[in-house]
Formats: C-alpha cells, structure tokens, sequence
C-alpha cells in the first residue's frame, strides 16, 4: 500500500453560528490542510500514485474559493457552520470532483497549530 501525502496552508475569517463561546464572533486562522492519497498500485510508466504536482494544483483550486476570506459568506457555508470537520469534507468533496476516480483517503484541516479534525470519506 502506497500513501501520498500534500499540504497546503491558507488564512481566512470564520465565525461558528450557535456556540456560545469566543469563537462564536468573526476571527481569523492560518490554517493547514492535509490530504492524504492511499492506492495498491502505481500509475504505469511513471511509477507514482498521485501526480504530486496536479495534487498541488486542484487543492490551490480549492483553497483559492476560500483563502483570504469570510468562509461563512461562501457556499456552502453560508448556511453549513464553518466548522474545521465541515471544512475538511468540503475540501475532500471538491478534490473528489477533480480525482474522481482517486479520491482522497483522508482530509485534515488544522484551524490551529494543536487542533486539527479529520474527515474520512465512506466509500460506496
């Protein structure tokens, strides 16, 4: 089994509807993302799992709709809490419709430098 694994860093404004607490107001993160990519097998000629560079690329598309921004004013998160879990499986959802046919193993976004949440697609 192979993993490859991209990170990818942003900074945005979030606010989190309906917690009473300091998080509840608008506030800024420097965020880090995390995608993992699992496979059994090789791409032939090349001998890679993932195209590092092509990963690097869709999750940059990606962050791009959010970076520098108040996530809560993009969708789905105008009505979706921003939460980093509600992130994380938004971002895998948006890689998804890049690499359909390889999604990611795993998706995990740090909202700070010691708290991270995971999300893990439930494959059909």
């Amino acid at each position: 089994m192979y993993e490859v694994i991209i990170e990818k860093k942003f900074s945005s404004a979030h606010f989190l509807r309906n917690y009473h607490g300091k998080d509840e107001d608008l506030h800024g993160h420097n965020w880090k993302v995390q995608i993992k990519f699992r496979g059994p097998k090789l791409v032939q000629p090349e001998e890679y799992l993932v195209d590092f560079a092509e990963a690097h690329q869709a999750l940059e598309n990606v962050l791009k709709k959010i970076g520098y921004k108040n996530i809560n004013e993009i969708p789905p998160f105008t009505r979706l809490n921003p939460s980093a879990e509600n992130i994380a499986r938004w971002i895998c959802e948006e890689i998804r419709t890049i690499f359909p046919a390889f999604p990611p193993h795993s998706v995990t976004v740090w909202e700070t430098e010691d708290g991270a949440a995971t999300f893990f697609p439930v494959e059909p």
